[in-house]
């Protein structure tokens, strides 16, 4: 029988990057929502890494199976690493990407391309029901642009730029963007756990 792995979120856009770089572990990888688990778990750690056991680990003790959790968000360093691990809560919870990037930028005002770094940190989590938890983490490092540009990404991906590319993460192809980003490497990382 395949093993099932549930992926603690009901993100999407997160699930169908989740599944291209999991594609071929002998396992059935679903969301919350798709395994029929509702819960409501409350991130109040104060790191990435925190954060992604909190929701690995409660979801594990719902459904007795693997959990894969986990917490990424943007850290801008002349920002004093903001938003961090607010970055999806940052300016409320209903308010769009497209006003957190234009605020972000605005606050950016002025300063210079070389203090405009910043990265993309993701942590994952994976809860298992023997009660073990194994962490990674991983970051993407770039910088923040004057203005939003690309379709390909979601969230802040429209003005985090990369320098090597010269285009931001919102620009490159989708292949590309799981090979260099915090999450594709996070999810590489938390795959060797698996093999």
């Amino acid at each position: 029988m395949m093993k099932k792995i549930i992926f603690a979120t009901g993100n999407q856009d997160k699930m169908r990057e989740i599944r291209e770089i999991l594609s071929g572990l002998d396992a059935e990888i679903l969301s919350m929502k798709e395994a029929g688990i509702d819960v409501d778990v409350e991130e109040n750690g104060r790191t990435f890494e925190e954060n992604a056991v909190i929701k690995a680990k409660a979801v594990c003790a719902v459904c007795g199976e693997i959990v894969l959790a986990d917490d990424s968000g943007l850290e801008i360093d002349a920002l004093n690493k903001e938003p961090g691990v607010y970055s999806a809560r940052y300016m409320g919870h209903d308010t769009s990407y497209h006003e957190k990037n234009r605020n972000l930028i605005g606050r950016l005002e002025g300063v210079p391309d070389e203090k405009r770094t910043a990265r993309f940190v993701c942590a994952i989590a994976a809860a298992f029901p023997d009660g073990t938890v194994k962490v990674v983490r991983e970051t993407m490092e770039g910088r923040i642009g004057y203005e939003e540009a690309g379709e390909n990404g979601f969230g802040y991906d429209p003005i985090f730029f990369l320098p090597e590319y010269g285009m931001t993460s919102a620009q490159i192809p989708p292949e590309e963007k799981n090979r260099i980003s915090h999450r594709g490497k996070a999810l590489r990382a938390i795959r060797k756990e698996f093999l």
